[in-house]
């Protein structure tokens, strides 16, 4: 179990609950088998920086990628630029003064008291890095968002392409009841009926009813409420942090772009079963109003933030993965061919995992400094696992469908039909899911031509039972488990699993620091809620004689932000030796296989992920894909298979892996 992310033996503030079991259901890790801490012996000590978590050896890092990445790059950056910047931002420059400030981290550069590591700082690749001739300044790359139009992220309708072409496109749903509904228990959080009525909305919606707009298919939501509504309270108690509960409701234009038309930003109740504090925001008509919607908007992002990385990131590609991988080593020998299909896509997640746990998503780690949910992160990673997690709708077309944004369609390519024409993600992951759909099934049908010869596999039934009956241990008597009984079963669960270790995870990774590397426009947290005369009449006239100032001191400070930008900078890169969806699978002088017939089915795959890059670029130049083309609108290049190394924010790895 993941009992090892808090420390109890340096104090209460390091004390987090075990993810694991029926209380607190999680996948299962790699067992490390270190001592327990001395204080709670279901906790199990921890191995702290700079020394290594034990990762078994044929999933250790080959020579390249530990000279690229860990005394590299997370290394470097988390053992000493972090407490760098921990010692160089004083309690007088925490907060931005201005947008300029924010944009001086890329033209000036931030001054770092170098200590005594102080060589190391030039293994860190932010672009600029810390140049000898800048005595110390960490100057952070422009991100992309940044680069074709600086002032874009300002806008609604920028705000609602990021639904769909940016960091997190998979959180977006259409809205088929209104006002939306809690799944909460209404004795606890009072009623769960949304306080968005038509009245706020009906002027938005090109003289439709919300019934007609509905009809119609043109209401979308991205309702965050109910993940955070029972960790608010704990949330809002930590110093220096505050949040809502936030739904936005977005309507689909006639030009195919979303249009934000009413936020919701709710609170907890103050007693058991009362209704929830909520304000209701909708797209502003005056300079005060500008500046509370922006500020909702930022509150959004932020709740957005916290889902995408605990949720869509984690969660769901690399903690639900290493049971799979871990079963694969220990089921099914090296030459078993599923082995050798998924060897490939399980290439260094056990320890980029290891490492996430040592240093990422552990007690006061990196995410839980810089990202709204904080100490709760775990349990709001775990909630999701329990509530709505299911293996059978982890697939691309499943999980539109789930979401109601495609309904079947046989006459379509893909077999569904997207109701937003132009949605970045879905119509490139939909090429990727399909050449690696058919690829898989290719490999399949060589060695498997029967249910039999699938049903007397012990190698491969022993794989998929551990998989679901020890590694996801606390769901294993769900019903939706699929079955693994028939040729077309084991390609649908294999293709699932390519997906979400290759284009899934790049869609969800790499656009980390280029598409939320600009703080204002993707907070990873909030310090401040909306200004209230009524709850404090002083900070609300401070709002209105300076906005401005306000705004910033409701993102993360200056150390926060810039621990951020470091670390998800690091995230996004490619590492120099990374191998990419629709690349030769000859590993050196060994061949792969020595099957003519699998050989070739796997280079009819590589030229269907060329074709699939091919169509992706010539996408980008469509001008009437709005929401990826256009004056100052960045191209949508996450699901492009390709790229060279660095911070590219493209390129689809094989596997988890940065």
């Amino acid at each position: 179990m993941y009992d090892d992310l808090g420390n109890p033996d340096r104090g209460k503030e390091f004390i987090r609950p075990i993810l694991g079991g029926q209380k607190i259901p999680y996948p299962r890790r790699c067992r490390t088998g270190r001592p327990p801490t001395d204080t709670n012996m279901l906790s199990e000590s921890r191995v702290e920086k700079p020394h290594r978590i034990y990762v078994p050896r044929d999933e250790t890092f080959e020579e390249l990628k530990q000279g690229a990445f860990i005394s590299g790059r997370l290394r470097a950056v988390l053992h000493t630029l972090i407490p760098s910047l921990i010692a160089s931002v004083s309690a007088e420059t925490h907060n931005f003064q201005g947008f300029h400030h924010v944009d001086n981290l890329y033209k000036e550069g931030l001054r770092l008291k170098l200590g005594l590591q102080e060589h190391l700082f030039q293994k860190i690749p932010l672009v600029q890095k810390i140049q000898e001739s800048s005595e110390g300044m960490l100057r952070y790359d422009t991100p992309s968002i940044l680069s074709k139009d600086k002032f874009a992220w300002l806008r609604d309708d920028e705000f609602g392409r990021q639904a769909i072409a940016g960091i997190n496109p998979v959180s977006i749903e259409r809205l088929t009841v209104f006002p939306p509904v809690s799944k909460l228990d209404p004795a606890i959080y009072g009623p769960p009926k949304s306080s968005v009525t038509e009245r706020h909305i009906a002027g938005q919606l090109n003289g439709l009813t919300v019934q007609e707009a509905m009809d119609k298919e043109k209401l979308f939501i991205v309702d965050h409420h109910d993940v955070y509504m029972p960790f608010l309270d704990r949330i809002n108690a930590i110093q220096g942090r505050k949040a809502y509960a936030t739904r936005t409701i977005f309507f689909l234009t006639q030009a195919g772009t979303l249009k934000p038309i009413a936020i919701e930003l709710c609170l907890p109740p103050s007693q058991s079963g009362e209704p929830q504090p909520s304000k209701v925001l909708t797209p502003p008509c005056d300079a005060t109003s500008n500046w509370i919607w922006m500020l909702g908007k930022a509150h959004v992002s932020s709740n957005d933030a916290g889902v995408h990385q605990l949720v869509n990131h984690w969660l769901r590609t690399h903690a639900i993965m290493e049971p799979f991988i871990l079963a694969a080593h220990r089921r099914m020998s090296a030459m078993h061919p599923i082995f050798k299909l998924l060897h490939p896509h399980m290439r260094y997640t056990l320890e980029i995992n290891a490492l996430a746990r040592q240093s990422l998503i552990n007690a006061e780690g990196v995410i839980e400094s810089c990202f709204t949910p904080g100490p709760v992160s775990g349990e709001i990673s775990s909630a999701y696992y329990r509530g709505h997690w299911r293996f059978d709708l982890e697939g691309l077309p499943a999980d539109l469908l789930r979401r109601g944004v495609a309904k079947e369609d046989a006459t379509q390519p893909h077999g569904i039909r997207l109701l937003i024409e132009d949605y970045p993600y879905a119509n490139d992951g939909l090429l990727l899911w399909s050449a690696i759909g058919s690829w898989v099934e290719s490999y399949v049908q060589l060695y498997y031509p029967d249910a039999g010869t699938v049903q007397n596999d012990d190698e491969l039934q022993g794989w998929y039972h551990e998989s679901i009956h020890v590694g996801h241990a606390d769901l294993r008597d769900a019903p939706w488990w699929p079955p693994l009984s028939t040729p077309r079963d084991l390609a649908a669960i294999l293709t699932t699993l390519v997906w979400l270790a290759s284009a899934q995870h790049a869609a969800l990774n790499f656009g980390q620091y280029p598409l939320g590397g600009y703080v204002p426009n993707r907070p990873p947290l909030m310090r401040r809620l909306l200004p209230d005369p009524e709850r404090d009449a002083a900070e609300y006239a401070m709002f209105l004689a300076d906005p401005h100032r306000f705004f910033l001191n409701a993102m993360p400070g200056v150390l926060e932000a810039t621990k951020f930008m470091a670390v998800v900078d690091t995230l996004s890169t490619h590492s120099p030796d990374e191998e990419y969806l629709g690349e030769g699978r000859d590993e050196g002088a060994a061949p792969w296989t020595g099957d003519e017939e699998a050989v070739a089915a796997h280079i009819a795959f590589v030229a269907d992920v060329r074709r699939a890059e091919e169509t992706i670029d010539g996408r980008n130049a469509d001008h009437g894909r709005r929401n990826r083309c256009g004056a100052g609108v960045l191209p949508y290049e996450l699901l492009a298979p390709s790229s060279s190394p660095g911070v590219t924010c493209r390129g689809v790895p094989n596997s988890i892996s940065i």
